[in-house]
């Protein structure tokens, strides 16, 4: 099983007497102008090092730093522990960390702890630290359980994504036995209909999301990460494929175009060039194709025009 991710940015903490070289008017100074920030009570980051985390990674530093001040081992669980395995979740991460207690265990949530009280017996988890965490599908099914449906879809198809380094983290038959093995608990029905729906594909939450949205729309179900050898030769892969319509979509945000992952040889220019030679490879072999930015999915009505406008046939009016 892969370890946790363990978080990278240097942090100052009170703990660790390195604030006794620094006054505290100055530190005080460095805060209200920005130079530093605190990420919790009694720990400070350099803000432009905080503010380039990924949300995932703020949530996660979170998690690390809460649970180094708790005083009683817990079970680090939900989103907590997602961020922890690297699951990315939609919208935002909270602003609370997550930990399972055992029914009776008279803890309440409070300050940066969130208590689920709902028992240890049967909660598959691992070391981690003084602490426990939820295993990747231990905390695949807690989302599924609990998150609403658009949001617990993407979290289990980012835990069961093939994509990572080490592989996924875990299996849609792994999480289905810890279902089968757990006793009966509130969220199991729709945990059930998550699984059903879940794909291994997908490459990010967004992706899921208009996955999810497509299906609600009333259009046929597409599948994820269809695999095309073009006619050049060029392979290509599309985000949504419908193969009866022989529908191509693609989901991409603006980040492709400027970010160096997606190239660091070439300018935002030869980018927009290469794709759009690559688009229309694609549109020569196929009847329909389709693109939207991540954020459209935000508005069903928006990927209803767009797909109907490339001539999708929907099941359903317009939302």
């Amino acid at each position: 099983m892969t370890a946790p991710v363990s978080s990278t940015l240097e942090l100052i903490r009170r703990s660790d007497r390195a604030l006794e070289l620094i006054d505290d008017r100055k530190l005080r100074r460095s805060i209200d102008s920005g130079l530093w920030t605190r990420v919790v009570p009694g720990a400070f980051a350099k803000t432009d090092d905080w503010r380039a985390l990924k949300p995932i990674a703020k949530h996660r530093l979170l998690v690390e730093e809460t649970m180094r001040r708790l005083q009683h081992p817990a079970v680090i669980s939900h989103r907590a522990a997602a961020a922890a395995w690297d699951i990315d979740i939609l919208g935002s991460w909270p602003t609370q960390i997550d930990v399972t207690t055992a029914r009776r265990s008279g803890g309440r949530s409070g300050g940066r702890v969130q208590r689920h009280a709902l028992g240890l017996d049967d909660v598959e988890s691992v070391s981690w630290g003084e602490h426990q965490i939820t295993t990747p599908a231990q905390t695949a099914l807690d989302l599924a359980r609990t998150l609403p449906f658009v949001k617990a879809v993407s979290a289990v198809d980012q835990a069961i994504w093939p994509g990572r380094p080490d592989g996924p983290l875990t299996t849609i038959k792994e999480i289905r036995k810890r279902l089968k093995e757990s006793e009966p608990r509130r969220g199991d029905a729709r945990a059930r209909r998550v699984l059903d729906f879940a794909r291994a594909g997908a490459a990010n939450v967004r992706e899921s999301q208009s996955r999810v949205v497509v299906a609600q729309l009333g259009f046929p179900m597409p599948e994820v990460q269809y695999r095309r050898v073009l006619r050049s030769g060029r392979v290509a892969f599309s985000d949504l494929w419908f193969e009866r319509e022989q529908h191509w979509c693609e989901i991409d945000g603006r980040g492709k175009y400027l970010s160096p992952d997606f190239g660091p040889e070439r300018s935002p220019e030869e980018i927009v060039i290469d794709e759009k030679n690559r688009e229309n490879e694609i549109r020569r072999e196929v009847r329909g194709f389709s693109r939207w930015e991540p954020v459209d999915a935000d508005d069903p009505r928006r990927i209803w025009d767009i797909l109907t406008g490339d001539g999708l046939p929907c099941s359903k009016p317009r939302p």
